[in-house]
């Protein structure tokens, strides 16, 4: 994640690593408006234990360990991770009918921690309100695999009851031998983009569809 610079240098990647260090449990909540045009995307973002320790070290939070966030500490910890560089997709990409969708940068951001996991949401704008006559799919993932995303946490649709959420699974394993044997036969040298690994995050993503009836 782009979030605390400190711990990206700690968390620092070797070059063409094929596994990630960030492990993040993932939630999207679709908002459609009564014509059944998605206007939203609220994402939520459950981080692993150590990666929410380091965090919170790193920000002097939570410094008794009880996993309690006084008002102060939640101050401090809402909108960490929403401090995204130029040209950052915050690692989701969303298509309809094959043509990219344009998304708005983060806002709404909220912040908690649970059983010793940061949860955080925030909220992004579908530029042009697409109408869903067509299925949209949204893909969260990390294209350098630095940033491992699951689809475990509820994905759900705001305003409409006739529109519905499939998921399509990675196959791990199988995207991790093959990426593990293209990498394999390259330098260690060997720029990412040149071998066509520039996305291998792409490999490892669930495919997120919304679609609606009627339409």
């Amino acid at each position: 994640m782009k979030a605390v610079a400190s711990l990206c240098l700690m968390l620092a990647a070797p070059p063409l690593a094929a596994h990630p260090h960030i492990f993040v449990n993932t939630g999207l909540a679709f908002i459609v408006d009564g014509q059944n045009r998605l206007t939203h995307v609220r994402v939520t973002w459950e981080y692993d234990e150590l990666y929410s320790l380091l965090v919170t070290e790193d920000m002097g939070i939570d410094e008794d360990y009880d996993g309690v966030l006084d008002a102060e500490d939640t101050a401090k910890l809402t909108g960490f991770d929403m401090q995204w560089i130029e040209g950052y997709n915050g690692d989701l990409v969303g298509t309809r009918a094959g043509q990219p969708l344009t998304l708005s940068g983060p806002s709404a951001p909220t912040a908690v921690m649970h059983d010793g996991k940061i949860i955080t949401t925030h909220l992004r704008e579908v530029e042009g309100t697409p109408d869903l006559a067509q299925p949209v799919e949204f893909r969260p993932y990390d294209g350098t695999y630095y940033t491992a995303y699951e689809v475990g946490l509820p994905v759900t649709i705001e305003g409409s009851d006739t529109c519905e959420v499939t998921l399509d699974e990675p196959d791990i394993e199988g995207a991790l031998a093959m990426t593990q044997a293209e990498l394999s036969a390259i330098p260690q040298d060997f720029d990412m983009e040149t071998a066509g690994l520039g996305d291998i995050g792409a490999r490892f993503a669930t495919k997120v569809e919304l679609s609606c009836a009627g339409q």
